[in-house]
Order: C-alpha cells, then structure tokens, then sequence
C-alpha cells in the first residue's frame, strides 16, 4: 500500500511561484477529496521568513459581496481556470495563502513523498542540495503535464502572477491524476 502523499513545492525564494502553488494543489486535492500534505520552500534563503508576493494576495483575496452573486467562486472545481465575467474581468481566485518562506533543508528529501520544481534551475539546485539517504522523488512539477517550467513572475504584473495560478490549476490536476488516479477528479 502507498504512503499518503506529501509534496513540497519548490521555486527560488518561496514567495510567488511555490507559495501559489502550494495553496493551488492543497485547494483541488480537497475539491477532489483527497488528503494531501502539501508545503512550500524555496532554494534560496533571500526572503526567508518573508510573506508571500502581494500581488497574488491581491489576485486570491476575498471577493467583494457584490460580485458574488456574477462569479463561480471557486469553479466547480477551479478546473474553468480563466473564467471571466461578463465585463472580462478576472475572476479573483479566492485561493488564499497563509505562508512564510521558507529555505529547502536536508529533512524535507526525507519527509516529503514528492518535490517538485517550478523550473531547471531549481530542480538542479534541489539535486545538488539532495542527500544521500533521501526518500522524495524529486521532478520538474511540469514533467506531470508538458515539461513547461513555471516562468517567475516577480519582475512582472499581475497577469503574470495570474498566468502562475492557472499553470498551477492545471499542474496540479495532471500530479493528482498520475500519482493518485484520473478517479480522484471531481466534477468537470
């Protein structure tokens, strides 16, 4: 029998790409009920202990009474990822993140079932950094769906940050099939 699942998601300084994709995969593994341990961290120490980046808690924040009655808050489940309204405006992702960063340790290769890298530079770093006596296989969170990495979007805007969750959204569905099985997907 397999273990439960854990993941670590990985990027440089834990404060965009894996902090979103750390709430993003805790999010759908619930809409398809499956119990998934999930963190984040980073293979940096720059922002250690830091918040995650603004402006995707601006993208997850609680959406405003008045809008809920014109959103699907969350999609049924976020699978519709680029919903917009009438008026094509984004839907807020209403996907919060509580999160401090944090650097990768030794410990993590051994406590966590999977590790996954937002992109080649981490997943070298990861590999590098990896112990001898380490349990966690270790991927490119891309090689479940296309092998794309997650492009950084902390020298961007807001679409960037929007452009991270909806990779997110898809990357975590591909994981959960792979790992678990397509019967672990919810309503379509």
């Amino acid at each position: 029998m397999m273990s439960k699942p854990s993941v670590l998601v990985v990027c440089l300084g834990n404060i965009c790409r894996s902090p979103i994709g750390e709430a993003v995969l805790k999010h759908v593994a619930k809409e398809r009920g499956v119990d998934l341990t999930v963190d984040s961290a980073g293979t940096s120490n720059f922002h250690i202990g830091e918040d995650p980046d603004d402006r995707y808690a601006a993208c997850a924040a609680e959406v405003p009474t008045a809008q809920r009655d014109r959103l699907l808050i969350p999609p049924p489940p976020i699978l519709s990822a680029g919903a917009q309204l009438a008026d094509d405006s984004p839907v807020e992702f209403n996907v919060p993140i509580e999160h401090a960063a944090r650097q990768v340790v030794p410990e993590d290769f051994r406590t966590f079932t999977h590790i996954l890298a937002a992109d080649e530079a981490n997943l070298r770093a990861l590999n590098r950094m990896k112990p001898r006596d380490a349990t966690a296989e270790v991927r490119l969170w891309g090689s479940y769906l296309d092998n794309e990495p997650i492009a950084d979007p902390y020298y961007g805007g807001m679409k960037d940050f929007e452009k991270v969750y909806h990779q997110c959204v898809k990357l975590s569905n591909a994981f959960l099939d792979e790992v678990l099985g397509k019967s672990t997907q919810g309503v379509e």
